[in-house]
């Protein structure tokens, strides 16, 4: 028997694809980044606790679970290390997910959300199975992870993140960066 999807995995689900969209996802902003904390502050804190496996009985809560620990801190902790302190996880449900096929047959604008965790890691492997799964799957967001991937090839991390996360930026970082590299 199929466990029954959560509230607030359902209530993720229909605000980030019934009521927000592409340039919601992508361009963010202060308005946005208050619906999502008033919604879902509380879950991602309840969530977080919680083991990988218990987001992993059914194909909806796993999809749910990462948005809610991929994008919905990206939008809490914008200009913080906090936006990516749940990212360990978001990785293990967007592998876990991937494995399970649970991503096939989704329209590409949730299917994206499946692997972007994969795009936004700093290990070289997780780089690597972003680039086959958006050349596979997702071909018009290609130029996206190939971007990831080279910053990450590269330097071995992002260096847009640096200043949050206090580490240093080298001048070669910081040219990649004045080029464009930070998303």
């Amino acid at each position: 028997m199929v466990a029954a999807c959560p509230q607030w995995a359902q209530n993720l689900l229909e605000t980030w694809f019934e009521e927000l969209g592409p340039d919601d996802w992508f361009r963010g902003g202060e308005q946005v980044d208050r619906l999502l904390s008033a919604r879902f502050e509380s879950v991602l804190d309840e969530q977080a606790a919680q083991p990988v496996d218990s987001f992993l009985a059914d194909p909806l809560t796993a999809r749910a679970a990462i948005l809610l620990f991929d994008q919905v801190p990206r939008n809490l902790y914008r200009d913080s290390a906090r936006a990516f302190a749940y990212d360990p996880l978001a990785r293990m449900l967007a592998h876990a997910v991937i494995a399970r096929g649970w991503d096939e047959g989704l329209p590409n604008s949730e299917r994206q959300f499946v692997a972007m965790p994969l795009m936004h890691s700093e290990e070289l492997a997780d780089q690597e199975a972003s680039l086959a799964y958006f050349a596979e799957h997702l071909p018009g967001n290609l130029s996206f992870a190939r971007k990831h991937h080279e910053m990450i090839a590269r330097f071995g991390r992002f260096p847009h993140r640096n200043e949050l996360l206090g580490r240093e930026t080298t001048p070669e970082e910081q040219r990649a960066i004045d080029e464009g590299f930070s998303w």
